[in-house]
């Protein structure tokens, strides 16, 4: 099928990157939107920064379906994105396509209230709501760069188990929700094959890698004290708090939406090890 050009703001970040590969792959039309306007291999760069609408004209000319990562680190997303989003309608835009979080229930508190307004927007939208990312062991997150420097990953989480997915797979399922005939119209829980406990994840790297890697775990006080050396406050005092929902089970799930909406298995955990971390 034939689409139009999709605006994909993020287009250097973890899944921005992805999907943006993926569709150029494919043939589709795409404008990679980043703050520097970073070229990227098959797509049209533009200049894009949720804090400076000025950016918003040329980023939304001739588009007509967008994919929406949140502005990083903001504690009220939608005082950003919903202006933004009024502008894509009025643009031309029919089709959006935002990544939350399997965490954020739609109207739940950040990005819930941007899910929450996607259907009186547009006509065709998705709400992907992935998992925890297996690339947080591999690539910038800090549990990468422990396990580089010590071979440890520090969580709050306890025995809780979290059903990791490899962000190609949302990636793919990104590329589904934009393209396809039928928009899916409503929100996808985006998990792996497993539900992993963080005592599983160091004993997976251990084996691939060969190399020791422990988990260490703290309570939600000291993971949250932990945090606040690097972040504010507030923030760290959430990323804690998502910990010991993991520790009570929030996350312990798996689904079967990255099969049934791209026609193959997610990947498991062991694949993306051997693939990112030999």
């Amino acid at each position: 099928m034939t689409t139009g050009t999709t605006l994909v703001i993020g287009a250097t970040g973890t899944t921005g990157s992805r999907t943006t590969a993926q569709l150029t792959a494919a043939g589709h039309r795409v404008k990679a939107a980043s703050r520097q306007a970073t070229p990227v291999s098959g797509a049209e760069p533009v200049r894009f920064d949720w804090y400076h609408p000025a950016t918003y004209t040329a980023a939304l000319d001739g588009v007509d379906r967008v994919y929406l990562i949140p502005p990083e680190g903001e504690s009220d997303p939608a005082a950003v994105m919903l202006p933004f989003l009024e502008r894509a309608r009025t643009s031309g835009v029919h089709r959006a396509v935002l990544l939350s979080s399997s965490a954020i229930p739609e109207g739940g508190p950040a990005v819930g209230t941007v899910h929450q307004a996607l259907p009186d927007l547009f006509e065709q939208w998705a709400a992907l709501r992935p998992s925890w990312f297996m690339q947080n062991f591999t690539g910038t997150h800090a549990h990468a760069h422990s396990i580089r420097e010590d071979g440890t990953i520090w969580t709050a989480t306890d025995n809780g188990r979290v059903g990791f997915i490899d962000a190609e797979d949302i990636a793919t399922v990104a590329v589904h929700a934009l393209t396809d005939q039928q928009a899916p119209n409503t929100d996808l829980v985006l998990t792996g094959p497993e539900a992993l406990s963080y005592d599983d994840v160091a004993a997976i790297v251990t084996e691939v890698t060969g190399r020791p890697v422990v988990h260490r775990r703290l309570s939600y006080e000291q993971l949250r004290d932990r945090l606040t050396a690097l972040l504010p406050v507030e923030f760290a005092a959430m990323l804690a708090g998502m910990d010991r929902a993991i520790a009570e089970g929030a996350e312990d799930r798996v689904t079967d939406t990255v099969q049934r909406l791209t026609g193959r298995p997610a990947r498991a955990f062991r694949a993306l090890c051997e693939r990112e971390m030999r």
